[in-house]
C-alpha cells in the first residue's frame, strides 16, 4: 500500500509518501513540506498548498491519503489555517476518489512510539528507525506527515479490513433474509 501522509498547515504543510504493508518493511519514497509565506494573501496561500498536494498526488499516485485530524488549540488563527489546509487535502483526495483517513496526533504518536504523548523528537527518531533512515525527515512537519502515513498503513489497513468484513457480513445477512422470504 502506498500512502500519502499530510500534516496540514499554511506556512508549512508536511507531506510524505510511505509504501509497505503490515508485517513487512516500510519504505519512504519522499518527504518534504509545502511552504507559503505569511506575507502572501490567504487565497494565494491556499492555492499554493492545493497545487502542492496535487503535484504529490500526480507524482506518487498513492492508494490512500492520511491527514492529521484538526484539534482545538489555544491559538485560533493557527487552528483556522490548519483546518483550511486540512480541507484542501481532503478535497484533493476526494476529487481523485482516493480513500481518506484522519488520524489524531496522539493516535499517530502512539502508533509510532507506543505513547500518545511523545514529543516531536521521539516521533522523528522512531520514524527514522522504522524506515531505516540515518535521521528523521526534515523539516519536523515532514516527519509528522510520514508518521501519519505509517500510522495509516499499520492501523488504517486493519480498519479497512474490518469495515470490509462488516460489509460482507451485512450483505450475507441480507441475502439470507431475502432467501428465507421467498
Amino acid at each position: 500500500m502506498r500512502v500519502l501522509g499530510i500534516d496540514p498547515g499554511l506556512t508549512r504543510c508536511g507531506i510524505g509518501v510511505v509504501e509497505g504493508s503490515i508485517g513487512r518493511p516500510l519504505r519512504l519514497l519522499s518527504a518534504d513540506a509545502i511552504r507559503t509565506s505569511p506575507d502572501t494573501e490567504l487565497p494565494q496561500r491556499l492555492l499554493a498548498v492545493e497545487r502542492g498536494i496535487e503535484e504529490w498526488l500526480d507524482e506518487y499516485e498513492p492508494e490512500a491519503v492520511a491527514v492529521e485530524r484538526v484539534f482545538a488549540q489555544h491559538n485560533l488563527s493557527t487552528v483556522m489555517g490548519t483546518a483550511q489546509a486540512s480541507g484542501l487535502a481532503l478535497v484533493c483526495a476526494a476529487r481523485r476518489g482516493l480513500p481518506v483517513a484522519t488520524h489524531t496526533p496522539s493516535e499517530a504518536k502512539a502508533a509510532i512510539t507506543g505513547s500518545g504523548r511523545a514529543d516531536k523528537a521521539q516521533v522523528g527518531t522512531m520514524v527514522a528507525r522504522i524506515l531505516g533512515l540515518d535521521g528523521p525527515p526534515k523539516p519536523a512537519d515532514a516527519a509528522d506527515a510520514v508518521a501519519l502515513a505509517i500510522c495509516h498503513i499499520w492501523r488504517g489497513g486493519a480498519q479497512a479490513r474490518v469495515a470490509q468484513a462488516q460489509q460482507d457480513f451485512a450483505r450475507k445477512v441480507e441475502l439470507a433474509r431475502r432467501a428465507r422470504g421467498r
